[in-house]
């Protein structure tokens, strides 16, 4: 019966991940800078991470990336959201575990927003066969922090709230 809680728990994270993802799309964001967005849906992937742990958060990531380009994104968009999506996940995991007592979810957030930025133009200089493309690489950069600190700042507040009802203890109450 663990199991299938434990499975029940994660499925809806992932739809609360894709609503997320829903709901940053219709978001009237001016797009100056192409490609930039809020991530949302990494807000998910943190509380997984603290409550779950990292296969777990690598699950979510997986199957919400996988759904995103089943309704939407196709093979590239596919191609692009998992290398970030992976590598953002590995890097606030590592950082989480190994060093939670130095940094805050504000601050393994961040670093999550810049890998999966890495990870995305990695993804595109590969498919694209063009180096140039790192170019860019300086304005995601900076959008990372900022779209970090947002993400950081609400799953920080989300995972407190979590924590004071302990809602995901619910799981080891067989």
């Amino acid at each position: 019966m663990k199991n299938v809680k434990h499975l029940v728990f994660l499925a809806v994270l992932v739809a609360q991940a894709m609503v997320l993802s829903v709901i940053e799309s219709w978001l009237p964001v001016p797009q100056v800078i192409p490609g930039v967005k809020l991530g949302l849906a990494n807000i998910i992937t943190l509380v997984v991470l603290v409550f779950f742990g990292f296969r777990d958060a690598l699950i979510v990531v997986f199957v919400r990336c996988f759904l995103a380009s089943v309704f939407s994104g196709g093979i590239l968009g596919f191609a692009f959201s998992i290398s970030g999506g992976i590598l953002s996940t590995i890097v606030m995991a590592l950082i989480y575990l190994r060093f939670k007592k130095s940094f805050s979810l504000l601050g393994i957030s961040i670093a999550g927003a810049v890998a999966h930025n890495i990870g995305q133009l990695g993804a595109a200089s590969f498919v694209m066969k063009e180096l140039a493309v790192m170019s860019y690489l300086p304005i995601l950069l900076i959008s990372g922090i900022i779209m970090g600190c947002f993400v950081g700042l609400c799953s920080g507040l989300l995972v407190q709230s979590l924590k004071k009802t302990n809602y995901f203890k619910l799981e080891n109450r067989g």
